[in-house]
């Protein structure tokens, strides 16, 4: 198996279709969660609306260079999210993200050898492969988030 093949699996491990790391993934964890519980507020925790915004503005964004194009995406953006006040908004959220998780993962199974060892942008962000890792991470740790905020607002629900 090629490394880029092994960091695509590995992405869609996290996103997509994975059981491997937590017994499931975000794809599916997002699955029966509506707009209402996407929207909902826990304390001053991001909501899962905007977790989902934010992962979804980095692939976007990532996926943008992996195409040639400019590396545009800033932090301070990266949650700048329109509001998401009916199902449709929602769901074409929930769909923008898994399209992009799936052609991000296609492209990093297509980068040769060569391509992952080559600079990102500018050397100052090391190399491709250190950014496709850096992006599973990121997904996993907000993952993580989303898991435990979905537990936070099913257990609201359950008490009221």
């Amino acid at each position: 198996m090629t490394e880029s093949l092994r960091l695509a699996n590995r992405f869609k491990e996290v996103l997509l279709d994975g059981q491997f790391i937590a017994n499931t993934n975000i794809q599916e964890q997002l699955e029966d969660v509506d707009y209402k519980m996407a929207t909902a507020q826990v304390s001053d925790l991001n909501t899962l609306a905007k977790l989902t915004f934010h992962l979804n503005y980095y692939i976007d964004g990532v996926m943008n260079v992996f195409k040639g194009g400019d590396l545009t995406i800033r932090d301070k953006f990266s949650f700048d999210m329109e509001e998401i006040d009916s199902e449709q908004k929602w769901q074409r959220l929930r769909s923008t993200l898994l399209e992009n998780a799936k052609a991000f993962a296609k492209h990093v199974e297509e980068l040769s050898d060569e391509q992952l060892t080559a600079p990102f942008v500018d050397v100052k962000y090391g190399d491709y492969k250190r950014n496709i890792n850096a992006m599973i991470e990121h997904c996993y740790y907000h993952f993580g988030q989303m898991v435990i905020l979905k537990k936070l607002l099913k257990a609201r629900v359950q008490s009221s």
